[in-house]
């Protein structure tokens, strides 16, 4: 559980803010839609699919109702959620509570404008280390997250057995070779992954990347080219199709459900889908290149608290933000979900008793890492964009893997201040 600490009211306006248009980072009462009397707490996710009536916009008020107030609820999309968090500060309008992705964490805490944990008085010991860092910066922590969904490999079981593949013999990349070395024998296409140039390539690439060892500081370190050669050799020997350049991570289900590939490296909010395949389906951990699972990248949002000038809010806020997080309420958003890993081993534990078939799940994300992590903050964007371009030359065939990661470090550096 998500336990509070014993806290005295915040004196948050007169942080320090990084950027000259926050000047007065704080909320007045127009940002919580009255004062602390109101009985109105502002809150905004990134869900707008789930409308008022939906068991998640019900979640949420119930978390209100045991607070005492009632709470009025904003979904926008993910980036616009990100660029109003900014603009509502600049106007001294801040929700109370938001629900960011865990990417965009850093970004609004480089300004000022989010409340840490500790000025909360929230304790987040219980909460996964791999899984609390995507929220970290210079030493603090902002927010908890809800829960966590990461990648895995999903596998046709008809085409496996067809090659004589054991799924669990599948351990490192050497055994995944092997895997896919047999599968092409049958005349079955081995795997299909997403290395689109956006995000979602990044996303994707990141396990091998990390599983052999690399460190986004340095892109084109031998273990970041050898994750690079890995893909590239499925292409070249046909396991993987050219089409990996240009598929999103929607294609690449969508090939996977027709029954022809034997891999598919996707989402825990494929859960569902796959258990309605046409096929028997199942799912092991991404591999490292010397065993074990590659730590993945964790998807899913923190629940952030805006810094307010009216401090008085804070202790209903903490409420409302403790009913989210506690084992309970964690399993709550998971099966709200259908996708979500709680981020702590007590909810962890208590939905495998609930659904035991996700252990795979809940293993691949105690291994998972968040893409800000080792303090990137908002310089990950502009890694990510060039461990991206690389990906997608060396694919291509523009250039060899080391050529294209020697290019991505060198203009990585250039904009980050970076060697």
């Amino acid at each position: 559980m998500i336990a509070k600490k014993l806290h005295v009211p915040l004196a948050l306006a007169t942080t320090a803010l990084a950027v000259g248009a926050l000047a007065g980072c704080s909320s007045g009462s127009d940002g919580g839609d009255g004062d602390a009397a109101s009985g109105t707490y502002t809150w905004w996710d990134p869900y707008p699919q789930h409308e008022e009536g939906s068991d998640w916009a019900n979640r949420v008020q119930a978390c209100g109702d045991d607070a005492g107030v009632t709470i009025e609820r904003t979904a926008y999309d993910t980036t616009a959620l990100t660029n109003q968090a900014l603009l509502a500060a600049q106007e001294n309008n801040s929700p109370d509570v938001i629900l960011l992705d865990n990417p965009a964490v850093s970004t609004l805490a480089e300004t000022g404008m989010v409340s840490t944990v500790d000025e909360l008085g929230l304790d987040v010991s219980a909460v996964d280390e791999n899984l609390l860092a995507a929220g970290e910066l210079d030493g603090e922590t902002y927010g908890i997250p809800v829960g966590a969904n990461t990648l895995a490999l999903y596998y046709n079981e008809d085409i496996l057995t067809e090659a004589g593949v054991d799924p669990a013999s599948i351990t490192d990349w050497e055994s995944m070779d092997a895997a896919l070395a047999a599968i092409s024998g049958t005349g079955k296409n081995g795997i299909t992954f997403s290395a689109l140039n956006t995000e979602e390539g990044s996303f994707q690439f990141l396990p091998w990347f990390w599983g052999a060892g690399a460190e986004l500081s340095e892109l084109n370190s031998p273990e970041a080219v050898e994750a690079l050669e890995l893909w590239k050799g499925w292409l070249d020997a046909g396991y993987a199709p050219n089409s990996v350049i240009t598929n999103s991570q929607n294609t690449v289900w969508e090939e996977f459900l027709t029954g022809e590939f034997a891999f598919a490296e996707n989402g825990t909010w494929q859960v569902n889908s796959a258990a309605e395949a046409d096929f028997p389906t199942g799912v092991i951990t991404l591999p490292a290149k010397d065993g074990g699972a590659a730590p993945a990248p964790t998807g899913g949002e923190f629940i952030i608290a805006p810094v307010q000038s009216d401090t008085e809010r804070y202790d209903v806020t903490v409420q409302i933000i403790e009913c989210m997080t506690t084992p309970e309420g964690f399993v709550e958003t998971a099966n709200t979900f259908a996708y979500y890993i709680p981020p702590t081993a007590d909810g962890q534990e208590a939905l495998l008793e609930e659904n035991p078939d996700l252990d795979t799940w809940v293993e691949a994300v105690q291994a998972a890492k968040g893409r800000t992590s080792d303090n990137l903050g908002t310089d990950y964007p502009v890694i990510s964009e060039q461990l991206w371009t690389a990906v997608q030359s060396a694919l291509s065939g523009v250039e060899d893997p080391q050529a294209a990661l020697d290019a991505a470090q060198e203009a990585a550096a250039a904009e980050t201040g970076g060697e």
